[in-house]
């Protein structure tokens, strides 16, 4: 029996990473992600897998990413007993993360049963925080670069994929077959982390799309972000930048202590980082693996210019609180979260700013704002959009089309089969023909729920 591959997420959208590998009595999950996005997309989280939980073999994460290791819970919830296999840093983000996750859902279902805001009664979360910490014992590091068996006669090995820390290329081995999964890859020039490792030898790969159709600006991220919190400085603003807790508030802390120490924006701009999973995440720069750029003065400055926020009584403060200053606040696409409750409060004020970082899914609220939608429906009520919104253009973690060719370019030999997922159909479908054109390499854009040979 042949080696196969189901896409039960990461296709056709660019959220919900999930590839179920097959071969004889044995499967094994490349990613365990949770859809984001649209509400269709939302509603397959609540749809049970196509494989049994616990008829599972074993799962490997590519890196923490939500989108890529949110349903882990869910899996030993509904019976799954085996080991979660990822780098360390990877392990590390995810006893931040998932514990984050499952008490954000329960404080969402909780406001909404106490105004009365859903069809479901009552709303019950997906999953909780005890859920969460129930699954991390069962997460297990891996060295870098080195092979281990998490099925016997499976091989896999991790490669840098840069993107976050612990973000990871996984190449799997079986009957035979080499399968390389890119997993989210970081931009060579990226202002945090290291550029990707050069990809190795295989049969199958399995390549990223996010930006499969674009290329990002030749600005940098310094030079579209001072301008902005000139301005808002300029009329006593309030700017709410949603974040993505792991990569993209760093990556923003960072920037604003090099505009701050550069004399671009006054130094005693307040900023505060209101994201207990972000301050978690900050702190993991300050022990380094290797795996990022910054030196530890950088380092200390990027942990030093803002008041980190933890408590919701803190966060709730801030609302009380006048102008100017930059909140930065999860989630990165205004899906969920404290930013939502900042977003209501400062959204309508026209002195007020808005700071979109990084890929904003369709379908969600953050997707709206880049829109320029005037009112943005937030816990069941329409909020008026009066604040500037600034999309940054250069504040991507993820490689661009000509980035992903590059790191395709790196492979020793051309793979026989090339299947181009997470993302959207129109960047999917940019990247194989691209792909096809200038690598002459066979290419395709797989369906959810398809199954094809490795």
């Amino acid at each position: 029996m042949g080696v196969n591959i189901t896409f039960l997420g990461g296709a056709d959208t660019v959220t919900g990473s999930k590839y179920l590998v097959r071969h004889g009595e044995h499967s094994l999950l490349v990613d365990c992600g949770l859809f984001q996005g649209y509400k269709q997309l939302r509603l397959r989280n609540w749809n049970p897998l196509p494989v049994a939980p616990d008829q599972l073999s074993a799962v490997v994460l590519t890196h923490a990413h939500l989108d890529h290791s949110g349903y882990v819970p869910v899996l030993f919830k509904e019976g799954y007993a085996g080991k979660v296999y990822g780098t360390p840093g990877t392990q590390a983000l995810c006893k931040i993360l998932l514990p984050d996750s499952g008490h954000l859902q329960e404080e969402d279902a909780e406001f909404l049963n106490r105004h009365g805001l859903s069809k479901h009664v009552p709303a019950l979360p997906l999953y909780t925080r005890q859920d969460a910490l129930d699954c991390l014992p069962h997460i297990k590091a891996m060295p870098w670069g080195k092979k281990f068996q998490p099925i016997p006669g499976w091989q896999v090995s991790f490669s840098a994929a840069g993107h976050i820390l612990g973000a990871s290329s996984v190449l799997l081995e079986v009957a035979g077959r080499r399968i390389l999964f890119s997993g989210d890859l970081g931009r060579p020039d990226d202002s945090l982390m290291n550029p990707p490792d050069r990809a190795p030898a295989a049969d199958t790969v399995l390549i990223e799309s996010t930006y499969g159709d674009r290329q990002h600006p030749k600005e940098d991220i310094l030079a579209e972000l001072g301008p902005a919190l000139q301005r808002l400085a300029a009329r006593g603003g309030v700017a709410v930048v949603p974040v993505f807790a792991v990569g993209r508030a760093q990556a923003l802390l960072h920037a604003i202590a090099q505009l701050k120490a550069r004399g671009d924006v006054p130094r005693a701009l307040p900023v505060f980082l209101d994201s207990p999973m972000a301050v978690h995440t900050t702190h993991l720069f300050e022990h380094p693996h290797g795996e990022h750029r910054l030196t530890a003065q950088e380092t200390h400055a990027m942990t030093h210019c803002a008041t980190m926020v933890n408590s919701t009584d803190e966060s709730r403060a801030l609302a009380a609180r006048h102008g100017p200053m930059v909140i930065l606040s999860a989630s990165g696409m205004a899906t969920g979260g404290r930013v939502l409750h900042h977003l209501a409060h400062h959204a309508g004020n026209h002195r007020n700013m808005i700071i979109l970082t990084g890929y904003q899914a369709p379908g969600t609220r953050g997707a709206t704002l880049a829109s320029g939608a005037k009112s943005l429906r937030i816990h069941g009520r329409d909020v008026a959009v009066n604040a500037e919104v600034v999309q940054l253009q250069s504040a991507s973690a993820h490689a661009d089309s000509g980035q992903l060719m590059q790191w395709l370019r790196t492979l020793p030999e051309a793979p026989a089969q090339v299947y181009v997922v997470h993302g959207n159909l129109e960047a999917s479908d940019a990247l194989r023909a691209r792909i096809k054109r200038e690598l002459g390499w066979r290419a395709m854009v797989p369906e959810h729920g398809s199954t094809w040979p490795c």
